[in-house]
């Protein structure tokens, strides 16, 4: 090792190693074989114990969700034949009991509003008191309303009742603008929060779900935005009210009443759900294009959750039919 010399402190203690390591190929070392040969993946080795405690598992994006790839109808006895698309979920096993058309495209009607509601309640306040302008002036034809006016004032509190139990449009437009800033950055949000769900096969154009040309979701996708909303104490709340009463005040400061019931006919005792299934709540929605749409939380005997979904079926009266239908798959 006469040509090694080593000038510094640090290669002072590293030289004699590297003298070693010299000596050792100089035996011919490299081909000795030795009684407890070193392995990385050994239990005791050193660079086990450190990975191991440095390692973080890596968690599935959809570890807790319920994974659709194609039609599930085993059961010929769920005739969907009146409807688009349909879906039903164990939520507690994430298994898929029924599922037709999942990923198509369609028309969400107030299903829109549960989008709505997510994202007012994770951007906004409760108890924020929200003034309403001219964009409740909503006249399209047919549109539900709860008689909003501009100037009018009421709590985000107060309008959600107004937008999930009597799915009022105006409701909708006063929520997007004073949670979103502008009507227009709120619906960013909502597209925004339907990426980070995975629902990518969703576009939302306003926060109402009037009829637009690129306005459109998927039975698969309503699913992750209900799944989603129902974290939130108060969507929870609100979805299984069956009427709700509350005074706010005009431009004036008069006072006027809200009275609000639920849209929901398994609620208000107009269907019945399967023995032993119980619905909780949900979203219902109608339009020309989107026809009757139906989306619901409910409960079997051990009160175990499932998410069920029917869109574009042909009359109210079908989707609630149907829906029974459907619920009917979680006692087979």
């Amino acid at each position: 090792m006469s040509g090694v010399k080593c000038t510094s402190r640090r290669l002072k203690i590293f030289c004699p190693l590297l003298a070693a390591m010299f000596a050792l190929g100089a035996a011919g070392c490299g081909q000795a074989t030795y009684d407890m040969p070193y392995d990385p993946d050994a239990a005791v080795s050193g660079f086990n114990v450190i990975s191991r405690q440095n390692s973080k598992a890596a968690h599935t994006f959809a570890e807790n969700l319920c994974v659709v790839t194609g039609d599930v109808m085993d059961d010929e006895t769920v005739d969907m034949t009146n409807a688009e698309a349909a879906v039903l979920f164990d939520l507690n096993n994430c298994q898929v009991l029924y599922a037709k058309n999942a990923h198509e495209k369609l028309h969400p009607a107030s299903l829109t509003k549960v989008m709505t509601a997510l994202v007012a309640l994770k951007y906004g306040n409760i108890d924020q008191v929200m003034t309403a302008s001219n964009v409740v002036n909503i006249t399209e034809a047919g549109a539900t309303l709860s008689g909003i006016k501009p100037g009018d004032t009421m709590t985000l509190n107060q309008a959600l009742y107004a937008l999930l139990l009597q799915s009022g449009n105006d409701a909708a437009m006063m929520i997007a603008e004073n949670v979103g800033g502008s009507v227009e950055h709120f619906v960013e949000l909502m597209n925004q929060e339907a990426l980070e769900l995975g629902a990518t096969n969703t576009h939302f154009m306003n926060p109402h779900g009037l009829t637009q040309e690129e306005h459109y979701t998927t039975a698969y996708d309503l699913y992750l935005i209900f799944n989603e909303a129902l974290k939130y104490e108060k969507f929870n709340e609100v979805i299984q009210t069956n009427s709700y009463e509350a005074t706010y005040s005009d431009s004036t400061g008069a006072v006027k009443t809200l009275r609000a019931q639920t849209s929901n006919l398994f609620l208000r005792g107009n269907y019945k759900a399967p023995d032993n299934i119980t619905v909780i709540g949900g979203k219902t929605g109608t339009t020309n294009a989107a026809r009757s749409c139906l989306m619901l939380l409910s409960r079997d005997a051990g009160g175990a959750p499932y998410i069920s979904v029917i869109l574009k079926a042909e009359t109210r009266d079908t989707v609630y039919e149907k829906m029974i239908d459907l619920l009917d798959e979680i006692q087979n």
